[in-house]
């Protein structure tokens, strides 16, 4: 038991000694924050005090509980001031364990290379649609099953327009895409094509978005994308 109270106690200084260190912890704060945050610390500390006396039996279980609360309630806090910080490393994690998961950081996206390729997974028409990069598509290309899931009319189309594909030539409907996003860039009015049923496996990411983009690159293993401001 007083084992874990020393390390209570060192967790509980190392915290303190992190906010104490980055002005950034209370640079947001007005006086009044300030002084607020002072009130509750004191009422915290009146109210430990409290607890203490009534357990002055158990003064040692007391305590240890007590540290074991304000040591979460400073993670906590913590946690909250760094939320941004901490968001983009998880991001970044899972783009690296999750195949299509795209990492956004300001305005550039940042994909892993799965299996070879990149594996995307985009969002159209607010439906989640996996699709492939493919530079040497002129446009975005869906297939039946992505159209059908972003609420297109497939009934409407009209395939009129020829494609290569790797089952050879087929034909395609031309549609426009009401928005298509991919992490955190979004755009809208994307023209697309749809391919015709079993001509196409896997949707792909075109030229008709990465033109759109302010920059795109392979870098290694990673895919990046840029959006204008």
């Amino acid at each position: 038991m007083q084992r874990l109270l020393w390390i209570l106690l060192a967790v509980l200084a190392g915290v303190l000694l992190l906010v104490a260190r980055d002005d950034k912890a209370f640079a947001g704060l007005s006086q009044v924050d300030l002084t607020s945050l002072a009130v509750k610390i004191v009422l915290v500390v009146v109210i430990g005090s409290f607890a203490l006396t009534l357990f002055r039996e158990r003064f040692a279980t007391a305590l240890q509980s007590t540290l074991i609360w304000v040591v979460i309630a400073l993670l906590l806090a913590v946690g909250y001031t760094y939320r941004f910080e901490l968001q983009e490393v998880s991001d970044r994690v899972l783009a690296e364990l999750v195949p299509g998961h795209a990492a956004t950081r300001g305005r550039t996206v940042e994909i892993v290379r799965t299996g070879g390729s990149f594996s995307i997974g985009a969002q159209v028409n607010g439906a989640r649609v996996p699709m492939a990069l493919d530079t040497g598509a002129s446009s975005v290309v869906l297939t039946q099953e992505a159209a059908k899931a972003a609420g297109l009319p497939l009934e409407m189309l009209a395939y009129t327009v020829n494609v290569e594909t790797a089952n050879g030539r087929a034909r395609a409907a031309p549609v426009t895409l009401e928005r298509l996003a991919v992490g955190g860039i979004i755009e809208r009015s994307v023209p697309a094509l749809i391919a015709q049923p079993g001509q196409l496996h896997t949707s792909l990411l075109g030229m008709s978005f990465l033109n759109r983009l302010e920059s795109w690159e392979v870098r290694g293993d990673q895919l990046l994308m840029r959006a204008y401001p």
